[in-house]
């Protein structure tokens, strides 16, 4: 059968989602959590490989097994054994031909900035800190040249391994709260530091070292050099990856009760 999970974790502590040869991703704790609750190895598949330090409140992964347990059962148990900082939040057998990655619509990430003349002790590691003045409808009139289906080499790491460039951005949207800002990006999937490298630029435009239509310019270039630094990765959740609702998945803030 085919078990689809939702995972949560704080990406400080972990070398990114994938697999690592020393163990220290995300996969290989959840994959060890679980072969202890199904008394067998586990092979997981996630919706999406987030970076070293990159957080999320809505991964989805999958995994096949023989082994027959209750979706409170897979919880409570891959939880007995994951470390503090993941947390699975919801299992359930799903249809097997469903895929974590290729069967999602589409995937929405937050990054975070922390506005403020001095540093930040408790969101050191959840946010972005920026000692200097951002405006937020300078971001927003940016990020909205991006909307669509285009090439967003200019914002692609160069170790990106997808087979073509092109994106389709449905929505960014801006907002402030306090000190804080968040941009929200929804997209049907994301290149290599995508998002980050956009927000790195998107912040040069916002704190007046650049106009906003110098995003469009850079993004016609399709040359990274051209853009911004990468933003760091602890601004950046992964909040939410989407299905039809035929695969019966919960939604992206769900939890097993």
């Amino acid at each position: 059968m085919r078990i689809a999970l939702g995972v949560e974790y704080e990406g400080g502590g972990f070398h990114g989602w994938q697999s690592q040869r020393d163990g220290g991703g995300v996969q290989d704790h959840l994959e060890a959590a679980l072969a202890r609750v199904a008394a067998d190895p586990v092979a997981v598949v996630g919706a999406g490989r987030t970076d070293a330090g990159v957080h999320a409140t809505a991964q989805v992964a999958h995994f096949d097994t023989g082994s027959r347990r209750s979706p409170r059962s897979w919880v409570l148990g891959a939880n007995s054994h994951l470390p503090p900082t993941a947390s699975v939040q919801w299992a359930c057998e799903v249809a097997p031909d469903f895929h974590a990655r290729y069967s999602a619509l589409y995937r929405r990430y937050r990054y975070t900035l922390l506005c403020r003349p001095a540093r930040s002790a408790l969101y050191r590691d959840r946010a972005w800190w920026l000692h200097q003045r951002v405006d937020p409808s300078r971001l927003a009139a940016a990020a909205s040249l991006l909307l669509g289906e285009r090439d967003f080499s200019a914002f692609r790491a160069a170790a990106c391994q997808a087979k073509r460039p092109w994106r389709h951005l449905q929505r960014v949207a801006v907002r402030a709260d306090g000190e804080f800002i968040h941009l929200e990006f929804t997209a049907n999937a994301f290149l290599h530091h995508m998002v980050r490298n956009v927000v790195g630029s998107l912040v040069r435009v916002a704190t007046g070292e650049a106009e906003p239509g110098w995003i469009r310019d850079v993004l016609a270039s399709g040359d990274r050099r051209l853009a911004g630094m990468t933003a760091p990765a602890q601004g950046l959740t992964l909040v939410e990856v989407a299905y039809a609702d035929h695969w019966g998945v919960p939604p992206a803030g769900a939890s097993t009760r």
